[in-house]
């Protein structure tokens, strides 16, 4: 039995990237109740598309050559740091952005940067499904 999604393992990440920017802009609709397509463009906010891509990259390459490749190990490996990068480095940067804009007596800099390990850990679980959902398409 052939999979598409499966025989072109890229497009996993492709269709979880794209799910996760059409989720970004329903957020944006219902929060301010108006169509913004800049939001497509956001590295902030949830759900977080690299996350999604790298989590769903993962699950298929673990799917398709088993949790003991060399493949699955590397891209397991570059999933890790980007949440870790979307959880962890985005918190110091938060910190910093409301430090300066306290400081300053004026909002220059984004202080809406990171994701909760909750957030990370849900939306995480989302892309798997969506990678398993695509394999048995």
């Amino acid at each position: 039995m052939q999979n598409f999604f499966y025989d072109n393992l890229l497009l996993v990440p492709a269709v979880a990237f794209v799910f996760s920017v059409m989720v970004k802009w329903v957020f944006s609709i219902i929060k301010n109740w108006k169509l913004d397509l800049s939001v497509a463009l956001w590295s902030w906010g949830m759900p977080s598309a690299h996350s999604a891509v790298a989590v769903s990259l993962a699950t298929a390459i673990a799917i398709k050559h088993g949790i003991w490749s060399d493949l699955f190990a590397i891209s397991m490996a570059f999933t890790v740091i980007i949440i870790y990068d979307a959880i962890n480095v985005r918190f110091e940067a938060w910190l910093h952005a409301t430090a300066i804009n306290k400081y300053i007596w004026e909002k220059k800099f984004r202080e809406s940067l990171w994701h909760l390990p909750s957030e990370a850990f849900a939306w995480s679980l989302l892309w798997i499904i969506v990678a398993v959902w695509l394999y048995y398409l």
